[in-house]
């Protein structure tokens, strides 16, 4: 499974690999490598919070999200998305913009990083809502408990959510959007007004596609509800029926997947969410390489083993296994997202970035096997105790 999971990602490695070296020599062949690895460092937790919503989309758009998801998110993202922002933020034709990250890689380097406040922004505010839409939900199983159960109850005020990252979001604008250094140190701009337009721009987006998404994945719960409700009354009628996947409790669309309007919904949801993690990607590379084709096909290259680990732990089932994976990923996102804002005056290592999501997973991993270990010796002991019989 694993060969079969992940044998593109080992594939266009090779590939990848060869044709730095051939391009770039030994030290392409590292810098790719490094690149590589800081993507799948930094958006590791993206491929826990893409499994939690691949599992519920069907087999077809699985196969979508692995295809043309992998297009959009290494063209897309890592190539063409950076160019269009140096175009807009520096009013230059697509064509210019195209030329300047060719031939002039410290001039791009230097537009790129300039936009970063717009970007980070926009990102943080998206990132933000997915992490409080979490924690402000009230579910079964809680992790950090003694938080989770009180932001819960808080949760019951409508729109909270919104509330908190609005105001997050007027806190950044007024205080680390004021005097963002130049790039290259040159004095200070004020960049406020960018940032809370571009943060309300995220904010909006989050609403919309999650919103959507939502309502289509509603409505087909109701549908499910129905049909059960049928199968349920063919099964008065008839019990000695034939057992089928459709009399077995779950209905076709449950056993299939979502499908239609809303797994392509979805599909654009999870979108949002890889470009939201690759912002700081993106920007962090320059760190290593400006230029423009080594940073994409590095960080193309992390991107497919993301996609790859998400499938994984879809078809492992490795999140019903596993079940504060999601906590852990949802408490990284949350920590991305403050990070972001941040980094619209301060910079923050990416390897710091990296190890907070790392050490949240890590430690929701961890009690996640001790759960499972405790719930597996109250199963043994509840089946060992001997069971009292009492006769008339």
């Amino acid at each position: 499974m694993l060969l079969r999971t992940f044998g593109w990602s080992l594939g266009i490695t090779a590939v990848g690999l060869a044709l730095a070296g051939y391009f770039w020599g030994a030290k392409g062949v590292a810098l790719i490598a490094i690149l590589s690895v800081l993507e799948i460092s930094l958006s590791f937790d993206n491929a826990v919070i893409n499994a939690g919503i691949l599992r519920k989309m069907n087999a077809f758009w699985q196969k979508i999200f692995l295809t043309v998801g992998v297009l959009i998110a290494v063209f897309g993202m890592r190539l063409v998305f950076p160019i269009i922002i140096v175009a807009l933020t520096a009013k230059l034709s697509p064509y210019e913009a195209v030329k300047v990250a060719i031939d002039d890689h410290k001039r791009y380097e230097a537009l790129v990083t300039g936009a970063h406040p717009a970007i980070a922004a926009f990102g943080g505010l998206f990132l933000l809502m997915i992490f409080l839409d979490f924690i402000f939900a009230e579910r079964e199983i809680t992790w950090l408990t003694w938080l989770e159960k009180p932001l819960s109850k808080l949760g019951k005020l409508d729109m909270l959510s919104v509330v908190v990252a609005m105001g997050a979001l007027v806190i950044a604008a007024t205080t680390v959007a004021t005097g963002v250094p130049v790039h290259g140190g040159h004095g200070s701009v004020d960049k406020g007004e960018t940032v809370l337009l571009s943060g309300v721009l995220g904010l909006i987006t989050y609403l919309v596609v999650g919103g959507i998404s939502g309502y289509f994945e509603e409505q087909i719960e109701d549908e499910d509800e129905e049909a059960d409700a049928e199968l349920d009354a063919e099964r008065e009628a008839d019990r000695e029926a034939v057992p089928s996947p459709e009399r077995s409790g779950a209905t076709v669309s449950q056993v299939a997947g979502l499908a239609g309007k809303a797994a392509f919904f979805m599909f654009l949801y999870l979108e949002v969410i890889d470009a939201s993690f690759s912002f700081d990607g993106v920007v962090g590379a320059f760190a290593i390489s400006n230029n423009i084709f080594q940073i994409a096909l590095g960080l193309g290259i992390g991107a497919m083993y993301i996609r790859s680990l998400t499938v994984y732990l879809v078809r492992k089932g490795t999140l019903d296994d596993y079940v504060y994976l999601e906590h852990g990923a949802h408490y990284a996102i949350g920590a991305l997202a403050i990070i972001l804002l941040v980094t619209i005056k301060y910079e923050v290592s990416e390897v710091v970035t990296g190890l907070i999501g790392v050490v949240l997973i890590g430690a929701s991993y961890w009690s996640s096997v001790v759960r499972n270990r405790r719930v597996g010796k109250k199963s043994e002991q509840t089946e060992d105790k001997p069971h009292i019989t009492t006769g008339v």
